[in-house]
C-alpha cells in the first residue's frame, strides 16, 4: 500500500491490467486492519478501506502531467486509460535517459 502522507513511499508497478482487481497499488486511507478482522462490516473502518488509483492518478504517476502543471486530456473509458498507462513508460525517466544519450547519438 501507498502512503500518501510519506513523500518517501514507493509505488508498485502499474500494469495495463490494473483496471481488472488494482491490487498492485493501493492507496491507504487508515484502514484498521485487526478491526477488519473482527468486524469487516464496521461502518468507520469501511470508509477508510484502501483505494485504487484514479485513472487521473495513473497519468500523474507515470508522468503525463503534474498537479500543479498542464491537464493531460483522457478521452477514453477508464478502463482503455489504466490499459494505455500501465502500458507506457514513465515519461520523465525516458526523457533522462534520452538527455544522456543525446551527446552520444549525435556523434554516431
Amino acid at each position: 500500500m501507498v502512503d500518501p502522507t510519506n513523500p518517501h513511499s514507493i509505488a508498485r508497478t502499474l500494469s495495463a491490467r490494473y483496471y481488472k482487481d488494482g491490487a498492485e497499488i493501493l492507496i491507504d486511507r487508515g484502514w484498521d486492519k485487526a478491526l477488519g478482522e473482527r468486524d469487516f462490516d464496521d461502518p468507520e473502518n469501511q470508509r477508510h478501506r484502501p483505494r485504487r488509483l484514479t485513472p487521473r492518478e495513473c497519468a500523474r504517476l507515470m508522468g503525463f502531467e503534474t498537479p500543479q502543471g498542464y491537464h493531460f486530456r483522457i478521452p477514453v473509458s477508464d478502463t482503455q486509460a489504466y490499459r494505455q498507462f500501465g502500458n507506457s513508460v514513465v515519461v520523465p525517466a525516458f526523457a533522462a535517459v534520452a538527455r544522456l544519450l543525446e551527446s552520444r547519438i549525435l556523434q554516431a
